[in-house]
């Protein structure tokens, strides 16, 4: 029976729609030939068919509106994802730029510094940029781009722009080793400015070295500064270390003046050693090959004989 029923509806739907279908199409073609007749009757009836149709109908509209405003919002959103990406890509460089402009504004703040460090007149400087870093846990140094041809010699001093970094220890035809203060084989004659205390400045391969055989520690204060003594001729006098600290295991410590971890520029310090006087010279006149008449001052100077100067005071009588 439930067949039945089912062929039976079709039968009847079938027809239905064809007649809808005819129906549709009528209306389709008397719209097309009603739009297609050009005379005034007609066009004065299609004016009065829109006015009284379209305004009715917006509502129909709005999906298409709706549809049009999101594909304009879509076209809009992807203008705006091109170019936040063109940002993005501009705002990489304007990175990197900084970063380079910032390198050579810490570069040209430490040539400024090396300008601005003063020093003994007599010394001078040869100022080379730092080409490796062998630093380990067993040897703290830095390899320079100078060497012998311009004059660099073992156990000259080298400075960064604040304080003293290390000393020469071998040196090439093009480029030449810095030994750090922090090398466990670095010792240095220092002096504490505030109390006078000399001491011994100890690399251990740490930032902060210690102070060994200092007679009075207990006169030094964290914060003192200390500097190069002179002594055993090793550096110059008066060049800056660092100032005093109390390191975690109670010892005097030296916190370093100079940068190490920027060490891109040093200034080599030439230091000429003194020669030694070993004879009087022309200063003190040779003893008299014999003795001086008396009354006579000076030394005798050759000639075929001596006069005996008057006297003061020898006047007739």
């Amino acid at each position: 029976m439930a067949k039945m029923r089912t062929y039976g509806s079709e039968e009847f739907s079938r027809p239905l729609r064809r007649v809808l279908v005819g129906l549709l199409v009528l209306l389709l073609l008397a719209l097309f030939l009603l739009w297609r007749i050009d005379s005034p009757r007609v066009e004065r009836f299609r004016t009065a068919l829109v006015d009284a149709v379209v305004p009715n109908f917006s509502w129909a509209m709005v999906p298409v509106t709706k549809a049009a405003s999101m594909i304009d919002n879509f076209q809009s959103y992807a203008r705006l994802y091109e170019q936040n990406q063109q940002l993005r890509d501009e705002l990489q460089q304007m990175k990197a730029w900084k970063e380079a402009a910032l390198q050579l504004e810490q570069k040209n703040a430490r040539l400024l510094d090396l300008n601005q460090v003063r020093l003994d007149p007599m010394l001078t400087h040869v100022t080379g940029v730092v080409l490796a870093d062998s630093g380990s846990p067993f040897r703290q140094s830095v390899l320079l781009n100078v060497g012998a041809r311009d004059g660099i010699r073992d156990g000259w001093a080298t400075m960064d722009g604040i304080g003293l970094v290390g000393r020469i220890s071998g040196v090439g035809e093009r480029t030449a080793r810095v030994i750090l203060l922090t090398d466990s084989n670095s010792r240095v004659p220092v002096v504490v400015q505030a109390t006078g205390q000399k001491a011994i400045l100890s690399g251990d391969n740490t930032t902060q070295p210690p102070l060994d055989f200092m007679e009075h520690p207990d006169q030094v204060q964290p914060g003192d500064q200390v500097v190069t003594s002179g002594d055993g001729e090793v550096f110059p006098a008066g060049l800056l270390v660092g100032t005093v600290a109390l390191g975690a295991d109670k010892r005097l410590r030296v916190v370093l003046a100079a940068d190490y971890q920027r060490l891109e520029f040093l200034r080599v310090l030439r230091s000429h050693e003194a020669e030694p006087i070993t004879d009087a010279g022309a200063l003190l006149a040779p003893e008299p090959s014999q003795p001086l008449p008396e009354g006579y001052q000076g030394p005798l100077l050759p000639g075929p004989g001596l006069t005996r100067p008057a006297v003061a005071g020898g006047g007739n009588g």
